[in-house]
């Protein structure tokens, strides 16, 4: 496996070693002491699969507030979607900035991302499957949001005009997020 690391740390893609063959392909998505070498220790205890139906779909952000805040690994293993993370620690020196990575079925690849960040995607294809992994349970209770086309983040989605749920285009601004959290 291939870890790298990004710019936000805590945001780290993950490349596995595909054994491919007139079969197709077997890659390891999870050895404990490879993860545990590259500084990732955490115990999943939540497996999710989310199916995007329709090109153009965009999802958040969606933040977990302490003490059910979530560190994740996630994987397309259908389509092509765009992840975005947003750096919400109070005292981290990127608070507030952003990044982004392409999933796809294509690469393989996928990304961990530690507590402390907010997440959004946008599909960019129909279809798009993702898996998962939480370390820790979802709390309906200590969700939050933040508007996906907040001026002061500056998200480039790579879209204009998102087809998305009427919860997430009604999330408030950053500056409200921070003025009621300060960050997570």
């Amino acid at each position: 496996m291939e870890f790298i690391k990004k710019n936000l740390k805590g945001f780290i893609e993950i490349i596995p070693e595909a054994h491919e063959d007139n079969r197709g392909f077997l890659a390891r998505l999870y050895d404990q002491k490879t993860f545990k070498e590259n500084d990732i220790n955490n115990r999943w205890i939540q497996d999710s699969h989310s199916h995007t139906s329709k090109k153009g779909t965009l999802r958040g952000l969606h933040i977990q507030t302490n003490p059910f805040s979530e560190a994740k690994l996630i994987r397309a293993i259908k389509g092509r979607m765009k992840w975005i993370v947003v750096d919400l620690r109070k005292d981290s020196k990127t608070f507030g900035k952003w990044e982004s990575v392409e999933l796809s079925e294509e690469k393989k690849n996928m990304i961990f991302v530690s507590r402390g960040f907010g997440h959004g995607c946008v599909s960019m294809t129909d279809d798009c499957d993702l898996v998962i992994k939480s370390d820790n349970l979802f709390s309906p209770e200590h969700g939050a949001g933040i508007i996906w086309n907040d001026p002061e983040l500056g998200i480039n989605w790579g879209i204009k005009e998102p087809f998305m749920s009427e919860r997430d285009s009604k999330y408030p601004s950053f500056k409200e997020f921070k003025d009621t959290h300060g960050g997570i």
